[in-house]
């Protein structure tokens, strides 16, 4: 990453000019004013391709819908490092959900937000890559709890029939990405259902709750199990890997898919969760959605179409403590 401007230092847009302000928990990222005293975000990285990327995908497709982040302006002055203004919001989903867990609703309207935004990338071929709750914004509502809901981060967005999707360069984050991507196998757009469902079950959980995150065996990300650890919770919750993945005649994959469909049947599929987990209706969602097989995912048209969206059963779920903790299910 670049070296980013001072604070209250002048910077000059094709629509306005802006001051930072503060320096924001996102590496990139800087909290940021314009000339009217408005919040914005202040997007800088220098010698990388997905800044230019974020600002052309969005001046294509943010009119399209208003469930994506939008783009504000591009900075032209200073012009070292290429920057980026986007729309400010109040929160994120990650730390939202890890604040106050959402009721049922709450992920209903955030699940059909992130589904409309993903649509119009997938209509097109599209691929978001890294969809996860730090990447979705949130504005606080008066008579709901939300009034905006926003997909952002738009920057690794890559078409479906890219060299970098055909030949599995790995994307997003260690317990959020598909299984294909996680063997480094070509993914397209089905790589985005799988984490968009494994967002709305962190979601369901609440309390900074990943399902296949291997910290909660304490595995950390520069062990060298983390990976395997990954694709054994995958196994553990959603069952055998499929036949189809010796189609891809990866060595490498074909081993490691035979090691974990040997360690015998899974001791806890997730359709087997108790009530007291995660509510019925959306078990069943979920099990629709987590596919180990990317053929077998439902696409975005379909899910929109789920009568999951107007049902409306009990919350059964527990309460959390105050202080949640993170208990494997």
């Amino acid at each position: 990453m670049a070296s980013l401007p001072k604070a209250r230092s002048a910077l000059r847009g094709r629509l306005s000019t802006y001051s930072i302000v503060k320096e924001l928990h996102r590496a990139a990222d800087e909290g940021a004013v314009n000339q009217n005293n408005k919040k914005c975000i202040f997007k800088s990285i220098k010698g990388h391709w997905r800044l230019q990327n974020e600002a052309d995908i969005l001046k294509k497709y943010q009119d399209q819908t208003p469930f994506f982040r939008p783009l504000l302006d591009e900075i032209v002055e200073p012009s070292d490092p290429p920057s980026i203004v986007l729309k400010h919001l109040d929160n994120d989903l990650l730390t939202e959900s890890n604040r106050k867990r959402l009721s049922r609703p709450e992920i209903k309207q955030v699940a059909k937000c992130v589904l409309q935004a993903l649509h119009i990338l997938h209509k097109d071929g599209l691929v978001h890559t890294d969809v996860k709750l730090d990447n979705i914004f949130v504005n606080y509502g008066q008579t709901q709890r939300f009034s905006t809901i926003q997909l952002g981060d738009c920057g690794g967005v890559v078409s479906e029939n890219s060299d970098f999707a055909k030949e599995g360069h790995l994307i997003g984050a260690g317990y959020t990405r598909s299984p294909e991507a996680t063997f480094q196998l070509p993914w397209g757009t089905a790589t985005d259902i799988w984490s968009f469902g494994n967002a709305i079950l962190s979601l369901l959980y609440g309390g900074d709750y990943h399902l296949f995150n291997p910290g909660i065996q304490g595995v950390k990300p520069d062990d060298n199990e983390y990976e395997v650890t990954v694709l054994k919770r995958m196994y553990k919750f959603f069952g055998i890997f499929p036949q189809s993945y010796e189609d891809f005649h990866d060595r490498s994959t074909i081993t490691i898919v035979n090691y974990i469909n040997n360690l015998g049947p899974p001791e806890k599929p997730f359709h087997r969760v108790t009530t007291r987990e995660v509510p019925p209706a959306d078990i069943k969602f979920i099990c629709g959605i987590m596919k180990l097989d990317p053929c077998d995912r439902p696409t975005t048209k379909q899910l929109l179409a789920d009568k999951w969206f107007t049902e409306e059963s009990e919350d059964t779920r527990d309460p959390l403590p105050e202080k949640p903790q993170a208990v494997d299910a």
